[in-house]
């Protein structure tokens, strides 16, 4: 099922960013075709043997502003620019895109074919005598489908993100795997499930205090609780799996599968491992401050959604949900 939502959300996305693009287009929001003028403050005039000017375009905000038909800047536009001569005779400009680059043209250059600067096509480029500078006239680049581009650019580098998550959780539930069964084996799993017995037979009546389950959510839980929120998906996905074998009725969530995952949603946790990490490496003064915050916030979340799961399978209608038919 959510396989099938989350490609109803591509291909929406993917219809809502076409209309769009086809308004820009109606519209001209990008000014396809249009000649732009500015000045060019000259740093470095070509020599015989390279035919290229270099420089700091300027443009005044009111006039970039009036060109694009919205307030695209707030300041007057200062940009980099080569002007570069071909064999043909025709000039074409190159800007490097960087941070002092307007916003509107950096959203433009990620449309481009390089991503990385834009470019064009010099109509006029006339040096003022006795002055550094230069008149120019130029037309940029067309800009088209920007929407759509980005949607499914955005598919696809998520998609590469989803192959490395998995690939890199392979290591680790072959890791965490192996040393719950290193544990059922020597028999501490065993030890540790009846000493938690009490516990788990309150929080999950249905499901035997001996069964495997019992062992692979207490080992989900304590990895959770120590913040290695990576190591305890594997844990997480082995009581999932043994608590299905329990289901009188597949492919309808069991009251004890529901309150695992309130207890593993609430994210119960002692230690924000992970958290605390990421604070340091951000460069944080006090990284593990958030541990008591972190207990509260958790804890609290943790006895809200126990304790909704418990109020809601006592209603009629999701015991219902339970009944298997022996018609």
């Amino acid at each position: 099922m959510l396989n099938y939502i989350w490609i109803g959300l591509i291909v929406v996305g993917i219809f809502v960013a076409v209309g769009n693009d086809i308004n820009d287009e109606v519209r001209a929001t990008y000014r396809n075709g249009s000649v732009l003028e500015g000045t060019v403050e000259i740093t470095r005039r070509p020599t015989a043997l390279r035919e290229t000017w270099e420089g700091e375009l300027f443009i005044p905000a009111s006039s970039f502003n009036a060109f694009y038909g919205s307030q695209r800047t707030a300041g007057d536009v200062r940009q980099r620019i080569t002007v570069n001569t071909g064999a043909d005779g025709l000039r074409s400009v190159l800007m490097p895109v960087g941070d002092s680059t307007p916003a509107w043209w950096r959203a433009m250059a990620k449309a481009s074919a390089s991503r990385e600067h834009l470019t064009g096509t010099v109509v006029a480029f006339q040096p003022v005598e006795g002055s550094g500078s230069a008149a120019i006239r130029f037309v940029l680049e067309p800009v088209r489908f920007v929407k759509t581009r980005a949607v499914t650019q955005a598919a696809l580098d998520y998609a590469g993100i989803a192959v490395t998550i998995a690939l890199g959780l392979i290591g680790i539930m072959a890791l965490w795997l192996g040393v719950m069964k290193v544990a059922d084996e020597a028999g501490l799993l065993h030890v540790l499930t009846r000493a938690l017995a009490p516990v788990t037979r309150r929080i999950f009546p249905d499901v035997p205090p001996d069964h495997p389950a019992v062992g692979a959510m207490i080992m989900n839980i304590a990895a959770n609780m120590l913040g290695l929120s990576n190591a305890a998906t594997p844990m997480g996905l082995k009581a999932m799996e043994e608590l299905n074998k329990l289901n009188p009725k597949v492919g309808t969530a069991t009251n004890a599968m529901v309150t695992f995952l309130a207890i593993n949603t609430g994210g119960l946790i002692l230690i924000p491992a992970t958290a605390i990490a990421v604070r340091a490496a951000a460069g944080s003064a006090n990284p593990g401050i958030i541990i008591g915050t972190s207990i509260v916030g958790a804890g609290a979340a943790t006895i809200a959604g126990v304790l909704a799961s418990k109020l809601l399978q006592r209603l009629p209608r999701y015991k219902k949900a339970m009944e298997v038919s022996h018609e």
